[in-house]
């Protein structure tokens, strides 16, 4: 039982004490959790095996998150030796292919998460495998997995229809078709990143939004196609959005915005930045509406000005719940702004990169305030003025050269 408690690390150097030592600390009860992150360099599928044929059945969670050096081979044997599987990162194991679902297809039934984040030989045909033999499966991250189209989503959500949790980020092929699947067949979905899925538009996702009622997670953000129209639909459809991210989404705008934060009253974060056309209209908003806001990212929305800032500072989240402003690039910002959230007494992080009207002296004033909080903000050094008198030339010969 005391061995239980170990880290593999102390019970791999447990197991050298004695021979007593070494059967209970390999005894594979002990080994139902293993992350393998800090020594992935040196794991090969050798190591694999034998973790798999030592842990058997008792294995319910594992990460090779990195391991470049294991491939379908070493997975298959893992399959077949610890059919209780339930917890799978292969994030970063750029050697497997669809041969390692089919697979886990074939022996692991058991599997709720699983991770395949940046596997770039996954196709359809993993989703396919998945879909017919991992019907448990609530966790999908097939993050920058390219290869997979509306034909691969289509048969995963046939099979797996209790997905709660889906990352389609980077999967640049993806169409509203393809979105059209999820919303009809995973109604239990909470969580789901479209980050850069470049095609996407109003009408996959607004299907997303009638057929996803408990969706808590939505991200977005490089879908530059996208308008009002998905704000409305997440407000109409959504109440328990608690996290939108939709940077450079530069068409929405402060009417869609008003609708979601009058409907959505549990956000927590939102990642605006580069909506280019939002102003204090937003905030005034979200000030009134949202008193669990905690992240606020703002940064590159030239028109927002102090006065939003303002009714932020002053607003329902500002005096136990805000945590996270950032306000790089949003020219009309002055020392004004600061002054507004001082009484934000949870703020542990301002972002004030190119804010040319903010000073030293105001953040100075701000950290009387709020002495933990970090704050990153940039000033240039003054431009030197020019020489007086003569015309020695300014530049040193590199710079001629160049």
């Amino acid at each position: 039982r005391i061995f239980s408690f170990l880290d593999v690390v102390t019970l791999c150097r447990c197991a050298q004490v004695s021979r007593a030592w070494n059967v209970l600390a390999l005894d594979g009860s002990n080994w139902q959790r293993i992350d393998l992150f800090d020594f992935q360099r040196d794991i090969e599928g050798r190591v694999v095996e034998n973790i798999s044929k030592r842990c058997g059945g008792f294995l319910r969670k594992l990460s090779l998150r990195g391991c470049l050096g294991v491939g379908d081979n070493a997975l298959r044997t893992f399959a077949q030796n610890c059919r209780n599987i339930e917890v799978l990162n292969l994030n970063g194991c750029t050697k497997i292919t669809d041969a390692t679902c089919t697979s886990l297809s074939k022996f692991c039934s058991k599997l709720r998460h699983l991770d395949l984040a940046s596997c770039t030989s996954i196709t359809n045909l993993s989703l396919k495998a998945l879909s017919e033999g991992c019907p448990l499966l609530e966790q999908l991250i097939i993050s920058w997995c390219d290869q997979v189209t509306k034909d691969g989503i289509q048969a995963l959500v046939r099979g797996c229809g209790g997905l709660r949790a889906l990352s389609l980020k980077g999967c640049t092929q993806l169409e509203d078709e393809a979105l059209k699947f999820i919303g009809a067949h995973c109604p239990e979905l909470v969580t789901l990143n479209l980050q850069t899925c470049l095609q996407i538009t109003d009408d996959g996702l607004i299907t997303i939004c009638r057929g996803c009622h408990k969706l808590q997670s939505l991200c977005a953000s490089g879908c530059s196609n996208i308008t009002d129209a998905i704000l409305n639909a997440l407000g109409q459809n959504c109440p328990r959005l608690r996290i939108l991210e939709v940077a450079r989404c530069s068409q929405l705008t402060d009417v869609g915005f008003t609708t979601l934060a009058r409907n959505c009253h549990e956000l927590e974060k939102m990642d605006l930045e580069e909506c280019v056309q939002i102003t204090d209209s937003t905030l005034i908003q979200l000030s009134i509406h949202c008193p669990r806001l905690q992240v606020l990212s703002l940064s590159h929305c030239e028109l927002i000005t102090d006065d939003g800032i303002r009714h932020l500072g002053n607003g329902a989240c500002a005096h136990d719940r805000l945590e996270v402003i950032e306000l790089d690039n949003c020219p009309l910002i002055t020392d004004a702004s600061l002054e507004h959230l001082k009484s934000c007494h949870s703020l542990e992080r301002i972002e004030l990169y190119d804010c040319q009207q903010i000073t030293r002296a105001g953040i100075k004033r701000l950290r009387t305030h709020l002495p933990n909080i970090k704050v990153h903000a940039y000033f240039a050094p003054v431009t030197p003025p020019p020489s007086v008198g003569g015309s020695r030339q300014r530049f040193c010969r590199c710079c001629i050269i160049l």
